[in-house]
């Protein structure tokens, strides 16, 4: 849970940076190339997540590798990560960076649960409908639950939307007592 709330405050931090300068499109694209990178170099990612390594010779790593290449502004987040010992949080600090970014778009994400897979076609439509409901753009993904019996559930942004045999039951249940 300590675990949320770093990632949520860090990555508020860097949205309400990003947002005074002007650059939220800028920091998202070269977090997510920064993410592709330590992926492909997890030596990198090593070397700035490991605690026996100074702070000093952690940014100067840093400066030298991306200095010029980023902004000024994910530099210092990083160094601010760095200070803080953070580093290991910045997939998590990105993944809440950018999902205020496309709340501030008009985005929410949800997930619809059902008692077998759903077709893309039929998360299509139910992105369609749910996005209509909610008046903002919906992505769903899709998360079994044999509980629901059939039908339906969505839950996006603590809403949900239940459309499952389950459900109906619980209701003649509720009312025949």
């Amino acid at each position: 849970m300590a675990e949320l709330t770093v990632d949520l405050t860090y990555g508020a931090a860097l949205f309400q940076a990003a947002v005074e300068t002007n650059k939220k499109d800028v920091i998202l694209s070269e977090a997510e190339e920064l993410l592709d990178i330590f992926v492909r170099e997890p030596d990198l990612k090593a070397f700035i997540n490991y605690p026996a390594i100074s702070v000093n010779e952690k940014k100067k790593v840093i400066a030298g590798i991306f200095q010029g290449k980023i902004c000024d502004e994910l530099i210092n987040f990083l160094y601010v990560l760095v200070d803080k010992g953070r580093t290991t949080h910045f997939e998590r600090i990105i993944k809440e960076y950018k999902k205020l970014v496309e709340r501030e778009e008009g985005c929410s994400y949800g997930t619809v649960y059902s008692v077998i897979p759903l077709t893309d076609n039929r998360i299509e439509v139910l992105e369609k409908e749910t996005s209509r409901l909610m008046k903002s753009n919906v992505w769903l993904t899709n998360e079994l639950d044999p509980k629901l019996i059939a039908g339906i559930k969505i839950l996006v942004e603590g809403k949900i939307v239940d459309a499952s045999i389950r459900k109906r039951f619980d209701e003649l249940e509720s009312q025949i007592i």
